[in-house]
């Protein structure tokens, strides 16, 4: 049992039947908001605020500030509905009477949830929706049933949630607008084109937002556009992108005033003067008018997600070979807190858990440790003033590499989240004076610490505008912190996202590209390395890269005399990230890694063709890992990909403890190895034959036919019917679906068949004919090799006679069991399984056993999140027993005891039988 469902069934056990709202009001919620995880509950929540009511006095019962719950507390055995007579007359339910309380809230404070309860039962009302019905949750349920009240404590899931509607909407105005602006080019279909309107497209968006975030003034660009006849807006735009890239006193003095009145931009976002614009029409021009500015406020547009508002703008193609997924914030910080964010907090805590001084008489004391470290309530000493300074000297003192940077998701997150700790240490300084105590620039976090690379020209762009956008809302945050006016205009010039192709460049190269316009200061000698490298480069299996990913890995995968790796061509495209930061990180070895991959590269074929060189040539080591989970997008069409992460570097691998994260849980181990396990590195490689003296494990047999040498039942019963003698040569045939979830498929079994039978067949002839014309017009030429004998599968491994032990290839990561089995040599073996033609009930009780399974897990690769079986590591690798006679004997009797109980349940499926719940 967790140790969080533990607790609350201690919660309601001790609640059960208790409850008086005058004196354990406080206790209950106390307690309770201690189950969800808040270390200091009593700054969490507030206890009988006062509330004016028509001149009387009313309590609030608890309110929490940083969620904006209410909450209404009765007694044990008072309804949570019914009228209860109040001290004016009225009569009004828990709710109503909460309602009432609410309205006399600041505006600021006013609820956004309400919760009425009776220590048996509480009703959630959820205020953005005021004709629903509110959620039951009772007492006795909380065990299984915690999670529902998250949002009680959980700040940041609705301001999350908002930005995501914010930007699903963004990205469907922004594609209204692209579709109407590409018909309107002379070739749509060019690249030239896309170049040109994705840049065109990136700016207009820049504009939309500029004059709803205050970076012009009110509908600016709105107004200006506005003025214009959709014949003339594309000379207007033109004019308009010029004013915006040159400097005010650079200006035509006699520019009419609207256009004077915009303000200088720079940053290179406008630069471009010979930008394509095609003609606009009235359609375009309402789209962008009204669409784009009216109906849309784009200032709270996260610009982490920024590149999900541009994807259905993107060529979908380009999407699928490019292998990029829009990363949810979530998921950012799965990489970037464990790798650097977390020490970063607990130093900033740190700092400031050092000595108050006294203030009116009151005793010295420290702040809350989990204080949002915002409070002005004591003013700091002059020495914890000095370490904040020093703390956001050291921030500012941090460079990041994203090199699969795409629309700039992690930079911008971990950008937001540096300026996040920045401004917290801004407070702390400024203290309760309302002054800044802070010698130099007040925001010393730049954007020139971020860098990326990215192969595609749209995504680069968008990515640059997603960090300003990013500058200019932690700018604000600052304005508020310290009371002054911060223009971010014009934009500094930043150029450190680098379009190319990641594999191919010299990211030590790139480290100068962003120190621009002066900006030196961030750049002292001591870290004049990446300090971290980040990122979710391309999934791109190898069986599906293109000729040239195959050429930037194989240019990579080389030993220390340049030959090439003898496997390098059996690694998913992702290792090239992994070898680059490798590589990078032997000439800077301060510098950590974290990187997102699918998790076919922990495991399977690939594994030591990927992990050995890293470890035994470059000394990487892995200091943090998620094991496998769903890693979901944050685009209208979320993607599915079952991922991994892995932090790593090139230090002693024994420095610290490691940290392992899976299914939520985080556990400290000596040493994490490239399976993500807690145990010694290792590495499974491929071997054409069994480690011991085991029968050979064989694919099935490959058809290659189109489907015409296959059956269903009415075709086999029909074409015997029709044609008595060719019975002989129609086999049941099991595929792995077959295998393991029944149903009943025949094939065409001519091994041996005489010519005579071929001949005289006119159903075998017809089929014959299919199956020759479709491996003829094959790309591949085995294929069309072997249309000469179209009666044979392409690759026969079927034994003449006896039984043989089936492995499916594929089996559901939901079983702790492989489901094998004996077969009759008359039943075709598809490639899809894997065959031991002379397997004894002994191998098969091995293999079916807890050890081997443990050993698949372990080892083998995955197909999403299911397991792949594979012959060559598996199998081959497996260390089998060294068992005797007897020893032996006792696995024979325990294999035949399991195909006994499956023979009692004749009905069922292997995967009915094999079903964690249902396994007899």
């Amino acid at each position: 049992m967790s140790t969080d469902k533990q607790s609350a069934k201690e919660f309601v056990a001790f609640w059960t039947g208790k409850g008086y709202e005058k004196g354990q009001t406080q206790p209950f919620w106390l307690w309770l908001l201690q189950l969800l995880g808040v270390e200091h509950p009593a700054t969490a929540i507030e206890f009988e605020d006062k509330a004016n009511i028509d001149h009387a006095h009313g309590f609030i019962d608890g309110y929490i500030p940083a969620t904006h719950v209410l909450v209404e507390q009765k007694s044990l055995g008072k309804s949570l509905t019914a009228g209860i007579p109040q001290s004016d007359g009225t009569v009004l339910s828990p709710f109503q009477q909460a309602k009432r309380y609410a309205v006399d809230l600041p505006y600021s404070r006013r609820p956004r949830w309400v919760v009425t309860c009776n220590f048996a039962e509480f009703l959630i009302y959820d205020m953005e929706r005021p004709d629903a019905e509110p959620e039951s949750l009772l007492l006795a349920e909380l065990p299984d049933q915690l999670h529902r009240l998250r949002f009680l404590v959980d700040t940041t899931a609705e301001a999350i949630r908002r930005e995501e509607e914010i930007s699903k909407r963004a990205g469907d105005v922004v594609g209204l607008i692209y579709d109407a602006l590409l018909k309107q080019y002379h070739d749509p279909t060019s690249p030239d084109t896309h170049k040109s309107l994705n840049e065109l497209c990136v700016r207009l968006v820049f504009l939309l937002y500029a004059e709803d975030a205050d970076l012009f003034s009110h509908l600016q660009f709105h107004d200006y556009l506005k003025r214009f006849e959709a014949r003339d807006a594309r000379l207007a735009l033109r004019e308009l992108f010029k004013v915006l890239d040159t400097p005010l006193d650079k200006r035509d003095p006699y520019l009419s005033p609207d256009l004077a009145a915009f303000p200088y931009v720079n940053g290179g976002l406008f630069a471009n003067a010979n930008l394509e614009i095609p003609l606009l029409n009235d359609e375009i021009l309402d789209l962008i008018l009204r669409k784009g500015s009216e109906e849309f406020d784009w200032k709270d547009i996260s610009p982490t997600i920024f590149g999900a508002v541009f994807e259905s703008t993107l060529n979908p193609e380009t999407r699928r070979s490019g292998g990029m997924h829009y990363t949810s914030v979530a998921n950012i910080h799965k990489v970037i807190d464990p790798l650097f964010l977390d020490a970063l907090r607990a130093e900033l805590s740190e700092v400031v858990s050092g000595q108050w001084i006294v203030v009116s008489g009151q005793s010295s004391k420290k702040p809350p440790t989990n204080s949002s470290l915002t409070t002005n309530h004591y003013p700091l000493t002059t020495s914890i003033k000095a370490r904040l300074r020093a703390f956001i000297e050291r921030l500012a003192s941090l460079i990041f590499l994203d090199p699969a940077c795409g629309s700039g998701n992690f930079l911008t997150e971990t950008y937001i989240s540096l300026r996040r700790l920045e401004n917290e240490a801004l407070s702390l300084i400024i203290g309760n004076q309302g002054v800044l105590d802070l010698e130099g620039d007040m925001v010393r976090v730049s954007l020139s610490q971020f860098h990326g690379i990215e192969i595609n020209d749209f995504a680069c762009r968008v990515a640059q505008t997603a960090l300003w956008i990013a500058e200019n809302q932690m700018l604000r945050e600052t304005e508020r912190i310290a009371h002054r006016n911060l223009n971010p205009l014009p934009l500094k010039s930043y150029d450190g996202i680098v379009e190319g192709n990641a594999l191919r460049v010299d990211w030590g190269g790139i480290r100068e590209q962003g120190m621009v316009d002066g900006d030196t200061n961030h750049y002292p000698l001591t870290t004049n390395h990446f300090s971290y490298i980040i990122g979710n480069p391309p999934f791109v299996g190898y069986s599906l890269q293109s000729e040239e990913q195959k050429a930037d890995i194989l240019a990579l995968y080389r030993d220390e005399k340049g030959r090439p790796y003898k496997t390098a061509g059996k690694v998913d495209y992702v290792a090239g990230w992994y070898w680059k930061a490798a590589e990078y990180m032997v000439s800077n070895p301060a510098t950590r890694t974290a990187l997102v991959s699918t998790n076919s590269i922990t495991q399977g074929e690939q594994f030591a063709a990927a992990w050995k060189p890293l470890v035994e040539r470059f000394g990487v080591a892995i200091d943090f890992a998620h094991r496998t989970f769903r890693w979901d997008s944050e685009s209208n069409s979320k993607a599915h990909v079952h991922c991994v992460i892995v932090g790593f570097s090139v230090r002693a691998s024994g420095d610290s403890g490691k940290l392992i994260f899976d299914g939520g849980k985080a556990t400290t181990v000596p040493h994490i190895n490239a399976y993500l396990l807690p145990a010694p590195d290792v590495f499974v490689e491929s071997r054409n034959k069994p480690l011991c003296d085991v029968p050979e494990m064989v694919y099935g047999n490959k058809p290659t036919d189109g489907g015409f040498l296959f059956l269903d039942e009415n075709e086999r019963k029909q074409t015997i019917v029709n044609e008595p003698a060719i019975e002989l040569f129609i086999h049941p045939f099991l595929g792995a679906t077959e295998f393991l979830n029944g149903g009943k498929r025949y094939c065409l079994w001519l091994k041996n068949a005489s010519p005579s039978i071929l001949h005289n067949s006119c159903f075998i002839r017809k089929r014959l004919e299919q199956v020759r014309e479709f491996r003829q017009n094959s790309t591949k030429a085995m294929t069309r090799d072997s249309a000469d004998a179209p009666g044979l599968f392409q690759e026969i491994r079927q034994p003449e006679s006896g039984k043989y032990l089936l492995v499916p290839r594929h089996s559901s990561e939901n079983r702790s069991y492989i489901p094998i089995g004996f077969i009759d040599a008359s039943v075709i073996c598809g490639d899809a399984n894997l065959m031991i033609p002379s397997a004894t009930l002994y191998h098969f009780g091995v293999l079916t056993s807890s050890v081997h399974n443990a050993w698949m897990r372990a080892v083998a690769g995955r197909l999403k999140s299911d397991y792949r079986y594979s012959a060559q590591i598996v199998y081959n690798n497996f260390p089998w027993p060294e068992a005797n006679d007897a020893q032996k004997a006792r696995i024979e009797a325990t294999a035949q005891a399991i195909l006994d109980a499956r023979a009692k349940f004749p009905k069922a499926t292997l995967a009915d039988l094999y079903d964690e719940l249902a396994m007899p």
